[in-house]
C-alpha cells in the first residue's frame, strides 16, 4: 500500500474544506451565473496485476467535457460542468456545477501511453502502472555503534 500514500496528499482536504467554507459563505445566493469550483470524490485502488485505479465521481458529465492530462509524472483530471438556468430562478440549489481539477503524482517515468481513461456512467476510471519495487519505500535500519576499545591499553 505503499503507493496509495506516496499518492494522497491530506492538504488537497484542507484546500477543500477551506474553499467549501468560504465560497458558500461570500458567493450572493443570486449569482447564478458565476462558476464555481468543484472537487470531484476519488477512490484509488491497487489491483493485483500491478497498476492503480482511480475512479472519480463526475455525474451529470460527458466525457467530452473532462480532460485526462500526463505531464511531467503528473495526471490532471480537470472539466467543467455548466448550468442550465433557463428554466428560471433557483429556489434551491444543491447541485454543483464549476470547474474542476485534480492532480495525481504519478510513478516517476510512467509514459503517457500507460494511462488508460474510459467514463461510463458518470464515473471516470484512470488506470496507471504501479510504481516499481526500486521506487517504493525502503525502511534503513539504524545500526548500533561499535564497540567501544578500552582506552588507555597498552599493546
Amino acid at each position: 500500500m505503499a503507493l496509495t500514500q506516496f499518492l494522497y496528499d491530506p492538504f488537497t482536504e484542507f484546500d477543500r474544506l477551506f474553499d467549501d467554507a468560504f465560497t458558500s459563505r461570500f458567493r450572493p445566493d443570486s449569482d447564478e451565473s458565476r462558476p464555481t469550483i468543484i472537487r470531484p470524490k476519488m477512490d484509488l485502488v491497487e489491483t493485483k496485476d500491478n497498476r492503480v485505479v482511480a475512479r472519480f465521481e463526475l455525474p451529470g458529465m460527458d466525457q467530452e467535457k473532462v480532460s485526462v492530462e500526463v505531464r511531467n509524472d503528473r495526471l490532471t483530471i480537470s472539466g467543467e460542468k455548466k448550468t442550465e438556468t433557463d428554466e428560471g430562478r433557483f429556489v434551491v440549489r444543491e447541485h454543483s456545477y464549476g470547474r474542476f481539477a485534480r492532480t495525481l503524482q504519478l510513478p516517476e517515468g510512467t509514459k503517457p501511453e500507460q494511462v488508460q481513461a474510459h467514463m461510463e456512467k458518470g464515473v471516470l476510471e484512470v488506470s496507471f502502472p504501479k510504481a516499481p519495487p526500486e521506487q517504493e519505500t525502503k525502511t534503513i535500519p539504524i545500526e548500533a555503534p561499535p564497540p567501544n576499545k578500552e582506552k588507555g591499553s597498552k599493546k
